[in-house]
């Protein structure tokens, strides 16, 4: 049975006290669509429903009891997914035009920060997984290298767990970046789970347990909320909280959505009141479907089954399970009735959480073990990950110079003005101010002949770049 969350009854209370003579236009009394109940406390920052940019009732009470939750400082409600909040933390932490250390695996909204911020990034790019074409973890020596290289860095900037579930080893990075007093962000999107009873069932323990300063978490990725809802988690002293407002002021709307914040807060009590026996039943799902892959012979999965550990793993989340059974193995799984959350190139991944059925890895198990019968897995292309090209250029210097479009063939050697990506994961291949070389052209061409689209935001087509 559904439970209200404490923010969404205040508002039901505020709702029925006063006739709106305020926005929404549905004025809490016409459904925009059947089945959205949330229109009857739609509301607006009128007196009593406080403010999401200057929060001291309501809205503050419930972002603190979710800090409390993940043993955090400070939370703020994200209502523009994880994308927002690493815009703003970024903006917070690194002043326009300076330096920062960046994971080369981030989501594209962290190169879109740098875009913004005129940023210079060096980059630290984790080894590439030789069986599954994935990057790995990032190495603290590797960061540690990277400090004493780039000593006025603003910050750090890494993702983990990866969009395939590769998580690093952030509480050994959080101790080096904290001895030269320069702030860890981490884009933990999809590690929301990553609470502190969640270690009880089998999960590495998060960025926010682990020391990071600011820590990025989709709520909606893993838990059930609402989609576009996220977490933006505080910890200690190197970040100024005020310089968070006021970059969430520029990058996240003046108009919140009051639905997608109780959403967050009734998040928030699931975990509290259900978490701890959801995650173990999580587990047993994901235990039961680990020996049924033991078994499989030709489906290689990710860290489940017969597969070898991974020399650059520091850990993996299970939660994520990846398939290498490519897109004929994808439209297998969309036949009988399973619908995927990527294919790219030979790599299928399908994404569990607390909340899925009962029975729903066990179906999936038995289908596997049909096709495992009868299907081969495809081989990892070469060049799925291709190593960047030479930073020739900030990526904002990149975007202001003149371009043109040529023929992918013959830009091997120019300088690229747009960003190149499969969506998801949504990181870049290439980025503005890379040079092209010809590992990055034959990596397009190996992962469109596996049915991969990739995607070209400056113009050009698929077998084409702009270039500077």
């Amino acid at each position: 049975m559904a439970i209200k969350s404490t923010l969404q009854q205040q508002l039901e209370a505020l709702s029925a006290a006063r006739y709106p003579l305020h926005m929404p236009g549905h004025k809490r009394r016409t459904a925009p669509a059947e089945g959205l109940g949330c229109y009857a406390w739609d509301v607006t920052e009128i007196d009593g429903a406080d403010d999401l940019h200057d929060a001291d009732g309501i809205l503050a009470a419930a972002m603190a009891r979710t800090a409390a939750l993940y043993g955090a400082r400070r939370c703020w409600y994200l209502v523009g997914g994880s994308t927002v909040g690493l815009l703003a933390g970024i903006r917070a932490l690194a002043p326009f035009g300076s330096r920062v250390i960046a994971a080369r695996n981030c989501h594209k909204a962290v190169y879109h920060a740098m875009e913004l911020g005129h940023l210079t990034a060096h980059w630290l790019t984790p080894p590439v997984d030789a069986r599954f074409g994935v990057y790995g973890s990032v190495r603290p020596a590797d960061v540690a290298a990277a400090l004493d290289a780039c000593p006025e860095a603003k910050c750090i900037i890494l993702t983990s767990p990866t969009y395939e579930g590769v998580l690093s080893d952030i509480a050994s990075i959080a101790k080096l970046c904290h001895a030269r007093g320069v702030p860890l962000l981490v884009d933990e999107a999809h590690g929301a789970h990553y609470l502190p009873f969640a270690a009880r069932f089998g999960w590495q323990g998060g960025a926010v347990a682990a020391g990071a300063d600011l820590v990025v978490q989709s709520a909606h990725k893993t838990l059930p909320s609402l989609t576009q809802t996220a977490f933006l988690q505080l910890n200690g002293g190197l970040v100024d909280p005020a310089e968070v407002e006021r970059q969430l002021d520029v990058f996240e709307t003046s108009s919140p959505s009051y639905p997608l914040m109780v959403s967050l807060d009734g998040c928030t009590r699931w975990l509290a009141e259900q978490g701890p026996a959801a995650f173990a039943a999580w587990r047993a799902r994901l235990d039961a479907f680990d020996a049924a892959a033991r078994n499989f012979k030709n489906t290689k999965i990710m860290c489940y089954g017969s597969d070898a550990p991974h020399a650059d793993f520091f850990a993996h989340d299970s939660g994520k399970i990846l398939l290498q059974i490519g897109a004929e193995g994808a439209a297998y799984l969309r036949a009988n009735g399973f619908e995927p959350e990527m294919v790219c190139g030979p790599n299928v991944l399908a994404m569990t959480s607390p909340c899925d059925d009962a029975d729903a890895l066990e179906r999936l198990a038995d289908m596997l073990r049909t096709w495992d019968k009868t299907a081969a897995a495809p081989a990892v292309p070469r060049h799925i990950l291709p190593a960047p090209g030479a930073a020739r250029c900030t990526i904002a210097k990149a975007l202001l110079q003149p371009a043109r479009i040529v023929p992918m063939k013959d830009a091997v050697g120019e300088t690229a003005a747009e960003y190149l990506w499969a969506y998801p994961p949504g990181v870049p291949l290439t980025a503005p101010g890379e040079e092209v070389t010809a590992e990055l052209v034959e990596a397009c061409g190996e992962l469109e002949k596996a049915g991969t689209r990739i995607k070209h935001i400056g113009g050009s087509g698929s077998d084409s770049i702009a270039v500077i």
